[in-house]
C-alpha cells in the first residue's frame, strides 16, 4: 500500500487551557511529517489575532509548514492585503483562501465589504499578485449551500483554480458516492487541481451533527445508528469513531485517493491512529530525511 499524503487543521486556541491542548496536539502529530497544517480563522475575521499568532508561532517553534485562512469578510482590500503581507514577512508560503461567513452566524446572507474582495476567487487572485503563495481554496461535494445549483457551484471552484488555486479541499461528508460524484462534475468542468477529501474523525456526534447542518453536509442514517446510544460512553465511542473514519479512508484510497486533509478538531489520537493505520511512520520521516 502506498503511503498517502496527509494534513491537518486546527483551530485557535480561546485559551491559556486550549492552547495547551493545541500545543500537545501539534507535538504528538508533527513527527508523522504532514504535507502542510491549516489554521482556521472564524466567522467575520474574528480569530484573526488569535490566528496569526499560532501561524507564527509554528513557524518558529516547529518544523510544521502552516498555512493560514483567511477570509473575504468584514475587511477593505487593504487591509486584507496588510495581512496577506504580514504573512509573507512571518515565514508562511501558503494560505487557505476563503470567502468567508458572516459575524452573526450560520443562515445570515452573505454581505461582502464594500471596499474588499468580493468574492474567493477575487482573494486568490490578490494573494498571488502580492506574493507567490501556494493557494488552498473550499470545495463543496454535497454543494455549497448558497449556490442555486451544481452548475453554478462547480463554475465557482473554476473561478477559483483560473485565479490560481492549487488544490481544493473538501467540506467533510460520509458518503464517498457523494465525492465520486464530484470528482466526475470537476473533471467534466476541465479542472484539474488536487480535489483533496476533508476527512472528520467523530470525537462528538452531536457536535457534527451540528457542524453539518451548519454547512449543508448529510448524515446517513447509518451512521447514527452507529453512534446512537453512545453519548455517554466515550470510550466504545472512541473505538467507533476510529472504525467509521478508517473505513471511510481505506474505501476512498480504493477509489484512487491518494492524500487526505483531516480535521483534528485539536485533538490528537483518532487522527494519530488513523495515520498510524495509514502506515506514516514518525521513524520512517526521520530516516529518509536522514
Amino acid at each position: 500500500m502506498t503511503t498517502p499524503l496527509v494534513s491537518f487543521e486546527f483551530f485557535p486556541p480561546k485559551s491559556d487551557a486550549m492552547e495547551a491542548t493545541l500545543w500537545a496536539t501539534v507535538q504528538r502529530l508533527a513527527p508523522l511529517s504532514p504535507r502542510f497544517v491549516s489554521v482556521t480563522y472564524g466567522a467575520g475575521g474574528t480569530t484573526r489575532e488569535r490566528t496569526h499568532r499560532t501561524v507564527k508561532r509554528m513557524v518558529e517553534e516547529t518544523t510544521l509548514s502552516p498555512a493560514a485562512h483567511l477570509t473575504c469578510v468584514g475587511a477593505t482590500r487593504d487591509e486584507v492585503n496588510e495581512v496577506i503581507g504580514g504573512y509573507w514577512d512571518v515565514g508562511v508560503r501558503h494560505i487557505v483562501a476563503l470567502r468567508g461567513d458572516m459575524p452573526e452566524g450560520p443562515g445570515t446572507s452573505y454581505r461582502a465589504h464594500p471596499e474588499g474582495y468580493q468574492t474567493s476567487a477575487e482573494l486568490v487572485a490578490g494573494i498571488k499578485k502580492i506574493a507567490p503563495f501556494e493557494v488552498s481554496v473550499s470545495a463543496y461535494p454535497e454543494r455549497h449551500p448558497d449556490s442555486a445549483n451544481w452548475d453554478e457551484d462547480i463554475d465557482n471552484l473554476a473561478r477559483k483554480v483560473d485565479a490560481g488555486a492549487d488544490r481544493a479541499i473538501t467540506q467533510f461528508f460520509f458518503d464517498n458516492a457523494l465525492f465520486d460524484a464530484y470528482r466526475e462534475r470537476v473533471a467534466k468542468r476541465g479542472i484539474d487541481v488536487p480535489i483533496v477529501p476533508g476527512i472528520v474523525p467523530i470525537h462528538s456526534f452531536a457536535q457534527v451533527r451540528r457542524f453539518a447542518g451548519m454547512c449543508g453536509a448529510s448524515i446517513p442514517a447509518t451512521l447514527e445508528q452507529r453512534f446512537e446510544g453512545l453519548d455517554d460512553d466515550p470510550d466504545t465511542r472512541r473505538l467507533v469513531a476510529a472504525a467509521v473514519a478508517a473505513e471511510q479512508v481505506f474505501d476512498l484510497m480504493k477509489r484512487g485517493v491518494d492524500r487526505f486533509h483531516f480535521y483534528t478538531m485539536n485533538r490528537d489520537e483518532l487522527v494519530f491512529a488513523l495515520c498510524h493505520m495509514l502506515g506514516l511512520r514518525a521513524e520512517t520521516h526521520v530516516a529518509a530525511a536522514a
